[in-house]
């Protein structure tokens, strides 16, 4: 098997060459002092394994990783660190092996015997079985959230909650790429930049092995300095939202069952339940949105003489957006329908004190002059 070398430190780059020229097993077709020039050749010439040390300048070894991953996921790597702390992050990084510093050829021997033992490495990513009716979904609505079809009652694990917030980042941006320094500046601010970087390296692993233990059609690419997520046969709720959404008057019923349908995947606010400061114009629209075609039904169900229904939904809708007057003038239009008038000036004088506390202004003369014209 040939093997290239990359370290930062000659001193160490030269002994590490020497205990494996000792050992015979691996031919060194080159060694480097950067990462740069290691990927270089690989971009050239087939390698087997790298040994890679994780702290180097300009590109340190976790972040070359993914670049090695890309050119060939066949290659497999075993860091070096002078580190100990590293050393687990190393090794969850779908590394072979790990090495201290310095390093020693009776730990070198082990590590040789492993890649000889199991020359296959292990991929990262899968892909779900076609045409087998299985059917997978990610939610995005209240809270994120994977569905499989195969196991309904299976939970989603998460090894961090940086991890999730990045594989809802690189969501929410689907197919597009994004700077890694983005990525960083969002989730990381706080963090030195090497530190934020290790971190992020380390969650995208995390993310990929979620990913394949859901065998999920899902990818996370990384390519010139940028990440992005790429989806195949896997619903996506916000998606099939937009697809179906429909803004102007409901004309049949049988128009209103279908916009039910599509109202039902709002189950909450867009990401909601995570408060990530990122999402929030996303999820301005996504509400402003379902306001405006919930408020569309609740006009056709008054319209078919169903005021108690279009008055449930109203309420609900006045609990998103306690300000609104249009939520409020149907909700009024409900209570008269029903003959309710104690409800529906309890409903006004509710929502005129609110509008005068929080807002100091006064409800619409129009609705002013309507209540005023019922008592």
């Amino acid at each position: 098997m040939k093997a290239i070398l990359i370290d930062d430190e000659k001193p160490a780059l030269q002994h590490l060459e020497r205990l494996l020229l000792k050992d015979g097993r691996l031919e060194i077709a080159g060694k480097y002092t950067s990462a740069r020039l290691g990927l270089q050749h690989l971009q050239q010439e087939k390698a087997d394994i790298v040994f890679l040390d994780i702290g180097m300048p300009e590109m340190n070894g976790l972040e070359a990783a993914e670049h090695i991953a890309r050119l060939d996921r066949s290659i497999r790597i075993v860091y070096s660190t002078a580190y100990s702390e590293y050393a687990v992050e190393a090794f969850e990084l779908n590394a072979v092996d790990y090495l201290l510093k310095p390093v020693t050829s009776q730990r070198l021997g082990k590590t040789l015997e492993r890649l000889v033992e199991s020359p296959e490495p292990g991929g990262i990513e899968t892909a779900a079985p076609e045409g087998s009716g299985r059917q997978q979904a990610i939610l995005c609505f209240k809270r994120l959230e994977f569905l499989d079809s195969e196991e309904p009652g299976r939970k989603l694990q998460w090894r961090t909650s940086k991890a999730q917030e990045v594989f809802a980042l690189l969501l929410h941006h689907q197919g597009q790429w994004i700077l890694k320094d983005t990525i960083v500046d969002l989730i990381w601010p706080d963090f030195k930049p090497e530190k934020a970087l290790t971190n992020l390296h380390t969650t995208v692993y995390h993310i990929r092995r979620l990913i394949k233990t859901w065998n999920m059609d899902v990818v996370v690419e990384f390519s010139q300095e940028r990440y992005r997520l790429l989806m195949r046969n896997v619903l996506l709720d916000t998606q099939q939202f937009e697809e179906g959404w429909q803004g102007d008057r409901v004309r049949t019923e049988e128009e209103w069952h279908r916009r039910e349908a599509v109202l039902a995947l709002y189950r909450g606010d867009y990401l909601g339940e995570h408060h990530y400061g990122w999402a929030e114009t996303r999820r301005k629209e996504l509400q402003a949105r379902y306001l405006q075609m919930a408020l569309r039904s609740a006009e056709y169900e008054l319209d078919a003489l169903r005021p108690r229904q279009a008055l449930g939904r109203l309420l609900a809708l006045q609990e998103i957006d306690p300000y609104s007057e249009e939520i409020c003038r149907l909700a009024l239009r409900s209570y008269a329908d029903i003959g309710d008038l104690l409800g529906f000036r309890k409903h006004y004088d509710k929502y005129k004190e609110l509008l005068e506390s929080e807002l100091g202004i006064r409800p619409d003369r129009m609705m002013e002059s309507w209540v005023l014209g019922l008592f």
